[in-house]
Formats: structure tokens, sequence, C-alpha cells
């Protein structure tokens, strides 16, 4: 056999998985001291997609374990809580993203990742090209401040077809990626 099939073999090989390999993006808001965030309680996020009760609950365990290894504690009440964490999920290619609207309004937005984030209360959803199937993102706001301070997106996460055992390995598998990058390099 030739070297020139081999090699052909090989490149479809290591672009196929390239293809299914999850693509991990985040960005913050480099004034926000990270330090002080201690605490979160859950926010649902409006969805044009929303998802079944068992897949809202894996999604959230796992988080959850991921930001206890980072040093933040789950409350359930308003008070003493530093951070508002919501997320969503998506299925399909070019699924828009609503922001969470608790009427507060903090001006014009900032971009992410190249996509526009309005400021909170200031519209509630976003058109967002090119989201990668199976895509989770997790927004967290300061609670005190009423501003989005953090934001991670993780492509190839739930796939909505797998079986339970290779949909819980994917999530945790990008869910630790996903936190890795929280929080985030403190600024100078």
């Amino acid at each position: 056999m030739s070297k020139f099939p081999l090699f052909c073999i090989a490149w479809l090989l290591l672009t196929a998985s390239s293809a299914l390999s999850q693509d991990i993006r985040y960005n913050f808001d480099d004034t926000a001291d990270f330090s002080k965030f201690r605490t979160y309680k859950w926010v649902t996020l409006k969805s044009e997609a929303p998802i079944d009760e068992l897949t809202d609950e894996q999604i959230k365990a796992a988080l959850n374990a991921a930001f206890a290894r980072r040093g933040l504690t789950k409350v359930d009440g308003d008070s003493g809580t530093d951070l508002l964490i919501g997320y969503q999920t998506t299925e399909r290619i070019n699924e828009t993203f609503a922001g969470f609207d608790p009427g507060w309004s903090t001006g014009p937005g900032w971009y992410v990742a190249g996509w526009h984030v309005p400021g909170v209360g200031s519209t509630t959803t976003q058109e967002i090209s090119g989201i990668y199937k199976g895509e989770l993102a997790v927004d967290m706001y300061d609670a005190a401040e009423h501003e989005l301070v953090w934001r991670g997106v993780a492509s190839n996460t739930v796939d909505f077809k797998a079986n339970p055992e290779k949909r819980q390995k994917n999530l945790d598998k990008a869910v630790a990626k996903l936190m890795k990058s929280y929080p985030p390099p403190a600024q100078k």
C-alpha cells in the first residue's frame, strides 16, 4: 500500500475527530473582582428550546460539582448571594439565546466572543449566528451590581440523541474544560 492512501486516511480521521471535539470559549468583565464571589443561586434563563427535566438536573449537577471545586457554594435564598447563574443549551444551528431579564438596566452592552450582549434588562434576546450543535452557554451575573460578569460556552456538549452514559461523559468533560477558565486571571 502506498503512503498516499495512508496519509489520506490519517488526515480524514484527524479532521473528523477535531470536528467532534469540544470548543470552549469564554469572556468576562475585566473590572469585576472575582475574589469576592463565594455563593451563587440558580436563575432560569428564557430559552427558545427548553430541555427536559432530567437533562436540566444533569447539567446543574455537573455545574454544581465544578463550581464547588472552584470555591463557590450554592445557596437557595436571595440574601448572601454573590452570583446569579443560568445556562442555556441548543440543539440547532443559529439558535437564539435569551438574556436574564430581572428588570434592571446596565447600559448599552458589551461584546462576548464576537457576539453583542446587550446590557441586562435592555433587551431579552440576542440572535447569535454560528452556534454549534449541542452548545452549553453558562452566564454569571453579579447579584449586587446586576451585571453579566462571566460567560462560558462549550460546543458539542449536549447530544440529545446519545445514550445516558455518553451524554453524561460529554457533559462532565465539557464542564471540566469550561471551568478551567473560571475564575479568570486577575487583572493587574
